[in-house]
């Protein structure tokens, strides 16, 4: 079981003092925080792509070879590359100069992008949001597959027997497909034996396990070993020393950017009692002292099949040091007890719930 965080490198402002942070200063703090995670054991680190001004990372791969550098154990991967708007040789090049960097540590994570400022910044039109994805994933899995590529597709032009440089470490170069749980996606993923990525953000997280054994389903019948195909999930949430501190630090910058986002998409407010009730142990919030957050992580793998999860931290704006503690939180203490308990489930062959 993988324990790890996302970010979408927020520059909301504080809700507490205003202050909005600079794109500057917070992309140093978020090289600063994937430090922290690999120093105190977290698996992987996620780093989301946006294109407006309330998020710093445009480019995830830049930031992580940032990280790189100054990191050891940990993985690095996108969450998630937007590939329907990008060029899949590009990002090809760019994770696998990362995973040059970081000696065999880099993951994309390519999504169609629920965020849509990246299609008419670079020239693409929405109404080939579906298309776009397909062919660009299509690419993009021959690009990691061959040193030298033929392809020719509607919305790129094609590429006649040309070497794509440089190679990777790994051989092949993760590629996990981020979803937000769309039954097409889903079934995509699991046809063409990609590791997947869900999204759980709101509602019951049980509710997504027909997804994963669709998932599962779908990989068995195209011929892939399902056992050796990863699940993950990204969840909003944060670790405090109690369940009260948590749950107070974490509320005021997350209602603050939901409702943002809300109020964009046409979402009803976000109120306090939204968020106490995705708290609760069936709720899709993360948030609370160790224990509480370790045992829904360890629900979550036994009743969905999750088998890497990250956390999504912070939710809009907090204080750097409230981030820095909560990863060390979640690494020397919500880790070892996620750790512990599923290996002990495993070893003694028990049933999932």
């Amino acid at each position: 079981m993988e324990i790890g965080i996302s970010t979408f490198v927020e520059t909301t402002p504080d809700p507490a003092t205003g202050r909005t942070i600079s794109h500057a200063e917070r992309l140093r703090e978020i090289v600063e925080e994937i430090v922290r995670a690999d120093e105190v054991g977290l698996d992987v680190y996620g780093v989301g792509e946006h294109h407006r001004e309330d998020y710093a990372a445009s480019s995830p791969a830049v930031v992580l070879a940032a990280a790189a550098a100054q990191t050891k154990r940990i993985r690095l991967t996108s969450a998630v590359t937007v590939l329907s708007s990008d060029d899949p040789v590009r990002v090809f090049q760019d994770f696998a100069t990362l995973d040059g960097l970081s000696g065999g540590r880099a993951e994309i994570m390519a999504g169609r992008g629920s965020f849509i400022e990246s299609f008419p910044l670079f020239g693409y039109d929405l109404d080939d949001y579906e298309e776009l994805f397909e062919e660009k994933l299509e690419l993009l899995l021959k690009l990691r597959d061959s040193e030298r590529v033929s392809w020719e597709g509607k919305h790129r032009p094609a590429i006649r027997d040309l070497g794509v440089y440089p190679r990777p470490v790994q051989q092949p170069l993760p590629v996990w497909i981020g979803s937000g749980g769309n039954r097409e996606s889903v079934i995509r993923a699991g046809l063409l034996g990609l590791p997947l990525v869900l999204a759980i953000i709101g509602g019951r997280p049980l509710q997504f396990a027909p997804l994963v054994k669709l998932y599962k389903r779908a990989a068995a019948q195209a011929g892939h070993d399902v056992s050796k195909l990863p699940v993950a999930s990204h969840s909003h949430g944060f670790v405090g020393e109690s369940a009260e501190a948590a749950a107070e630090r974490f509320f005021p910058s997350t209602q603050a950017s939901m409702n943002v986002i809300g109020r964009e998409r046409g979402w009803p407010p976000y109120t306090r009692a939204s968020y106490d009730a995705a708290r609760s142990p069936e709720g899709a919030l993360y948030v609370g002292d160790p224990k509480t957050v370790a045992d829904k992580i360890i629900h979550l793998r036994k009743q969905v099949g999750i088998t890497r999860f990250f956390l999504h931290m912070p939710l809009g704006t907090m204080p750097h040091a409230d981030v820095m503690r909560g990863i060390e939180l979640l690494g020397t203490e919500v880790a070892p007890r996620v750790r512990e308990e599923i290996a002990r489930w495993e070893a003694a062959g028990e049933p999932e719930e």
